[in-house]
């Protein structure tokens, strides 16, 4: 079992950036693979970035491709998404999930076990 805690959400200008961080406790975090995903009110959950269990192999969602980076310490537990570049399209409520199955990672929500409560991320025009 794995409890995932997401931070670093809020209200930024266009251009900004801001930091999200995906803590987690339980089971050794090194084991999964991770992603982050994001949904606006009545629309789908949509995939932004996934990490796998070593960190050596990435991928992006072409909407974010150049603007995020998805990073993890494993000693730490804790999974990263640096946000550069925001737009308003970005406004959304972020979360992370993890994977012990796909530890290469996956850009698909269904493959994930564990979920986090989200944190939300609006940018402003």
């Amino acid at each position: 079992q794995v409890q995932l805690v997401e931070s670093g959400g809020g209200l930024v200008q266009a251009g900004g950036s801001l930091r999200l961080s995906c803590a987690a406790s339980g089971r050794p975090f090194r084991d999964y693979g991770v992603a982050w995903f994001r949904q606006t009110p009545g629309k789908e959950r949509e995939f932004v970035a996934t990490i796998s269990w070593s960190a050596d192999f990435t991928v992006y969602a072409d909407s974010v491709k150049g603007r995020f980076t998805i990073s993890r310490d494993n000693a730490r537990n804790t999974v990263y998404l640096q946000m550069n570049s925001l737009k308003p399209g970005d406004t959304a409520a972020y979360y992370c999930a993890a994977s012990s199955s796909e530890t290469y990672g996956s850009t698909r929500s269904n493959s994930y076990d564990y979920w986090g409560q989200g944190t939300q991320v609006t940018v402003s025009s």
